[in-house]
């Protein structure tokens, strides 16, 4: 981040109409892998918009969209180094650092809604929690967003746990593949891009790819007929996390604005997919898709088994216990985990 002097009026006058050179106080560089024109890039570059706004034009921020700038799985390092100051980013990529960060990047079969996960952030003890495993890394977590939840798609019906017997699916890396191993499925870990041909040529039954928008947008509905909807099994949050040092030299003031423009955002993010997310269900139906809505029970079978390996997963790490923990208190308090 660089500090400007502050400029008298006059002076900014004049810089202005001379070049348009900016008069920003404090400049952040902070980088998405979202494309400038997807939603989410447009809602990022409402965050922003917001933020040079709110603050009278204090602060200008300079963002790299597309993983322009490093590869999307080295921002956070590159945020740490200080080649720039924030990650937009997902948590989970840095799980090898420290296992903790799957619990704020997704916690699997957690969540029936983003709103009950924002509330374990902002309620719950969520934030309280996770700040410590930033800071470790020398990161600050400001928020995340959350799109919404994610779909399986399949050739074959998904009614409940039990379909999950030898289903082969194509499997992000991590967690996942662990829980639905457990419950008897397939899971073969392959790129998103991959997904269409080998559910085209039968190499997979199905795929946890995302949420049911983009399957839609990829094509997955021309060759599996069957989909989970709304979502139980993923919903992943992405972070706004900024150089702890970076972070701790701003003023009070510029801190609560970027905190209340993270908080306008995320929620916006939740309900602009949650349209689009609704839009493309309808269109599967209209198609010949059967869409399944698992009930209480078959989600809580499903938390169960997920539990499980949260716990496991708890125990490598003092930070990752931590988490696990405040997010099993946080649902036991709301009702989706009864003991």
């Amino acid at each position: 981040m660089n500090f400007k002097p502050t400029l008298s009026g006059a002076i900014i006058a004049t810089v202005l109409g001379a070049g348009g050179v900016s008069a920003a106080e404090y400049e952040l560089s902070i980088q998405t892998h979202f494309s400038a024109e997807s939603l989410k890039g447009q809602n990022v570059q409402s965050l922003v918009d917001d933020i040079e706004r709110m603050s009278g034009g204090r602060v200008d921020i300079e963002m790299f969209y597309s993983a322009s700038l490093v590869k999307a799985t080295e921002t956070f390092d590159a945020a740490v180094n200080g080649i720039i100051d924030g990650d937009m980013t997902g948590a989970a990529y840095q799980t090898g650092k420290d296992p903790a960060f799957q619990f704020v990047g997704d916690i699997l079969g957690g969540y029936d809604t983003p709103w009950e996960m924002y509330s374990w952030f902002y309620y719950g003890g969520g934030l309280e929690a996770a700040q410590p495993l930033y800071n470790e890394h020398g990161m600050h977590v400001v928020g995340w967003w959350i799109s919404g939840q994610e779909s399986l798609s399949s050739t074959r019906p998904l009614a409940s746990v039990a379909d999950f017997k030898d289903w082969k699916f194509r499997s992000p890396p991590g967690i996942q593949t662990e829980i639905f191993a457990d419950l008897g499925a397939s899971p073969i870990v392959m790129d998103f891009g991959e997904v269409f041909t080998a559910l085209e040529t039968r190499i997979i039954d199905g795929a946890d790819a995302s949420n049911i928008a983009t399957n839609t947008e990829i094509g997955l509905y021309d060759i599996a007929t069957h989909a989970t909807y709304p979502g139980f099994h993923s919903m992943p949050a992405d972070h706004l996390a900024i150089n702890k040092d970076v972070w701790e030299a701003l003023p009070d003031d510029i801190q609560a604005i970027i905190e209340v423009a993270m908080e306008k955002m995320a929620f916006r993010e939740t309900l602009s997919h949650s349209v689009v997310i609704g839009q493309a269900a309808q269109k599967a139906r209209e198609k010949g898709v059967t869409l399944y809505d698992w009930n209480a029970e078959q989600r809580e079978a499903f938390r169960t088994f997920s539990r499980a390996k949260w716990e496991e997963w708890g125990e490598r790490t003092d930070q990752a216990g931590a988490l696990v923990d405040s997010h099993i208190a946080f649902m036991t308090q709301i009702g989706l985990i009864t003991e």
